[in-house]
Formats: structure tokens, sequence, C-alpha cells
């Protein structure tokens, strides 16, 4: 076993305060890297030291492995976590970062590799008997091949690049007339996204739940699935709302696909923590998607349905412990949901607003965790994914987690910019996701611009009515308006919570 002293954190924003406050709570020593852009934020003010990596744009700083590699070696890091997204899923960076003494909080370099590409996956579990799409095992290289196959699966299908994610390189083909012209667009689009025009295709299904399930592997051949979390609520291919558990999965489904999920693992001899996704019909048939080698976004709903810290099982997993706990000793605690707080503007096709944070105050009170990497005052870079911060609540029953949700969203008050607030509040809402009748179509087939506009014009009618309402009271007793603690402190919600 090795201990780790001193962890470098090669990301930002808020995951990397995350990670930090878990290696604060182990007596870990941390660094943060920074780009010009991020110099002012809470995780490299949090962090012991910091690096600046260079300007804003992150292949100019935060994908800069070697610069990042020798920062560690200058102040004696012992460590790296990648967090997700830049170069956590890099197999070449987690090769450079073993190759230079440095252990790497994550999966091994073989590991990443194998999962990174779609089709090596696949052919890497394929001995196993884990429910695959139907589709074809190899990258596409004969067009009029692939046309036949496609007849023998079935239309519609859907193309996909080997090395994609984000819904990059992915196109939907209805007809057969369509085929050729989707299949170059989807390779020009993975090549200039991936450097790799591998595409494959699969037989499209047309109502699909998006479930996946977390697994935890140690380097001494234990492995283990946390169950599963919900993630069908996405707009471009992307989350949105997250829940575990799901609210149609059942013990023998739930079993089912976390037995699927360790054999997934164990084909790719992993550890650390990872996530299997799947995709789900409408008749509840699971189907292998692909394998994440990093800590998702998603990870808190985790932490909160099982008490387990997953970044300090990753940084006990990466000194070499075995895991403390075996697969009986997990149980589900309650529900738990997230949103992601996104500087976007639903009512503009969720565009990024970029701007300053005016007003900047996250929910708080018993069963609600904000994930968050900024301050009130900073500017949301452009640079950068747009999301803000991660809401996150807990109740012992699905119901109880949604109306805390919705609270939450009610008190986290942002200003300057456009959030999703709104949006994931009318999702939250709607009859489809409360009584968990719902796939990856949610946004297309329930939400428009318009909703989100009626159901702000209701609230601010609501506002204005709790206003007079306030008016007339004080006028009738005879009281003056004043602020302080005998006053209104906070007039919206006083005006708001008169209503019946």
């Amino acid at each position: 076993m090795r201990k780790i002293n001193k962890l470098l954190v090669a990301n930002r924003g808020e995951i990397s305060l995350r990670i930090m406050r878990t290696a604060k709570e182990m007596g870990i020593k941390t660094v943060a890297v920074y780009s010009e852009a991020d110099r002012n934020s809470p995780h490299v003010k949090f962090a012991d030291e910091a690096v600046c990596l260079g300007p804003p744009p992150s292949n100019q700083s935060y994908l800069l492995a070697d610069k990042i590699i020798e920062a560690c070696l200058e102040l004696g890091v012992d460590a790296i976590h990648p967090g997700y997204g830049f170069l956590s899923e890099n197999a070449t960076f987690a090769k450079k970062v073993t190759d230079a003494g440095i252990i790497f909080v994550g999966p091994s370099p073989e590991s990443i590799e194998v999962m990174g590409s779609k089709l090596a996956a696949k052919n890497a579990v394929a001995k196993y008997g884990i429910p695959m799409v139907p589709g074809t095992d190899e990258a596409i290289v004969d067009i009029p091949a692939a046309k036949i196959k496609a007849e023998e699966i079935g239309y519609p299908i859907l193309i996909k690049a080997s090395a994609g994610g984000g819904g990059k390189g992915m196109r939907i083909v209805k007809y057969e007339a369509e085929f050729e012209e989707q299949m170059h667009r989807a390779i020009s689009e993975a090549e200039s996204s991936f450097g790799d025009g591998s595409v494959f295709i699969e037989k499209y299904i047309t109502s699909p739940r998006h479930i996946e399930i977390q697994v935890l592997g140690d380097t001494h051949g234990n492995i283990v699935y946390l169950f599963e979390r919900e993630c069908s609520v996405q707009r471009r291919h992307q989350k949105v709302i997250e829940e575990a558990p799901s609210a149609v999965v059942s013990p023998e489904m739930r079993k089912a696909m976390g037995e699927a999920a360790v054999k997934v693992a164990k084909a790719c001899n992993y550890f650390g923590a990872g996530t299997v996704e799947f995709i789900v019909d409408d008749r509840l048939n699971f189907y292998f998607l692909e394998m994440n080698t990093r800590l998702q976004v998603e990870h808190p709903v985790t932490e909160m349905i099982t008490g387990k810290d997953l970044v300090k099982e990753q940084l006990l997993i990466a000194e070499g412990h075995p895991l403390s706990f075996a697969q009986g000793d997990l149980s589900i605690q309650g529900h738990a949901i997230e949103i992601r707080v996104y500087a976007e503007d639903p009512k503009n096709n969720f565009l990024p607003d970029i701007g300053n944070l005016i007003t900047y105050v996250p929910p708080k009170g018993p069963g609600i965790r904000v994930d968050d990497g900024f301050e009130q005052g900073m500017d949301i870079p452009i640079y950068y994914d747009p999301m803000i911060a991660k809401l996150i609540t807990h109740d012992e029953n699905r119901e109880k987690a949604i109306q805390r949700m919705i609270r939450a969203i009610d008190d986290y008050q942002i200003t300057g910019i456009e959030t999703t607030l709104g949006f994931c509040k009318f999702v939250l809402q709607h009859e489809s996701f409360v009584s968990g009748d719902f796939d990856t179509k949610f946004v297309e087939k329930y939400f428009s611009p318009d909703k989100l506009t009626i159901h702000w014009e209701e609230e601010e009618l609501k506002l204005l009515a709790g206003l007079a309402v306030e008016i007339f009271d004080r006028q009738n007793s005879g009281l003056k308006r004043v602020s302080g603690q005998n006053g209104i402190s906070n007039p919206r919600t006083n005006w708001k919570n008169r209503l019946i």
C-alpha cells in the first residue's frame, strides 16, 4: 500500500471542491490547478497550494497533461484525481501519470482505453452474456454492406461514433433513403469532434430510458454495485435531472442489472469508481450501452442513498486498500434527486447564458446538498461547461424528495443570468415525471418555451396577489411597513406564503 499525503485535483469548479473536501477530511494536503479565468475561484482558495496552468481555453490550461505532471513533481504530489471531463478518461494521461511514479486516482490506462471505445467495450463484454442492442460489432468501412445490415436490424437505426459522447457523431436513420447521407455526416462529425471517424450501427430503441449502475472495484479483485441512477431527463443527449433509485426498477431487475454491471467491470479488470450505462426499452428490457471510467457528475445521489463517500472510496482504492464492505452490506436508504443548475436559457433552446452572478444564494435545510464552484459576484466563463451547481435533495421516499427539491428550487436565488431552475421545476411537477412514466424524449414530448413562460407569469400573478393581501392587511391594522426584525425581511417569500 502507498499512502497519499498530497493530492492534486486536475480539474476546476465544483468537482474540485468536492474532491478536496473529502481529501481534507482524510488528512490529505491538496493542490489546485487553474486557468487565468479561474484565478479567483473557490476551489483555488480552498486548496493548500495552487498552480496556474495558463490562459482560459482548456487546451491551453486544463488539458496540458505534461504541465500538470510537471507541477506534481515540483510540489511533491503523491496522486492526481482527474475529476470528470477534461483528462479524466484519457488513457494516455493516466499512463503518463503512473509512468512518472504518481498515483492516478482511477482505473488502469488499459481499462480506460478499452471502455473508451464503444466497439472495444462491446467486444470485451460479449463473452459475459450481457444483453446488448442488436447492431454491428466493428467499425463500418463498407457503406453498401452496412446498409444491408441496417435492413436486417430493421429501421429506425442509430449510427454512433465509436469514440463518441454527448450525442456527437450520432444520427438517427428512420428510412433507408436517408442512410448514406446520415452515415457521411456521422463520420464527419466523429472525425472533427474526436479525431476518430469510426462509427457503427445499432437498432434504435424508440422510447428508451437511460439507467446506469454505479460500481466500485478494488485492486484485489472485489467489485460491488451501488444500485442504479435514473438519468432519462436530458436535453441534447445530456442529462439534466437524475435520481436514485429509479421509479421503475424492481428488486429483481436491480439485481440483474447490478450483476451485469459487475461483469462489465470484470471484463476490463476494473478498479476504482465507474459507471455502467444501460438503455432500457418500454418493456424494461435492458441493454449495455457503455462504461464511464470516472466519477460521474450525478454521483451524489448514489452517496445519499447508500451513505458511502465515493471520493473517499476512490482514494482508499488508489492507496491499495481492499473494499471495506461487501455487496450484502449495501442497502438503499430513501430517495435522492439531483438537478444540474446550468447557466442556460431553456426558453431559447437551452443556449448558454453567460454573465455575472449578481445574486447567488443557494438553498439550505435538512436533506439539501449543493455542490457548486461559484460565489456571488463571479462571472460564468464562456470557455467551459456552463454548469453552475448541482442541487441534490434526499428524503425517505420519492414523493417527499420531489417536494423537497421544489422547495429548494424556490429558495435558490440567482440573478444576472438565465438558468435551468425553472425548467427543472416544470419537470418535477409534470404528471409524467411524478408518475415515473417518462423516457429520454421527455423534453421533446412535453416541453416548449411557452410552458415556462406561462409558469412564470402565474408565479408573478401570485406574488402580486400576495402583495395586495399584505398591503390590505397592513392598512387595516394600522401597521407601518418597516424593515428589520419586525418588518418584512424577505417580502417575496412572505407574500407568497400568504397565499392558499
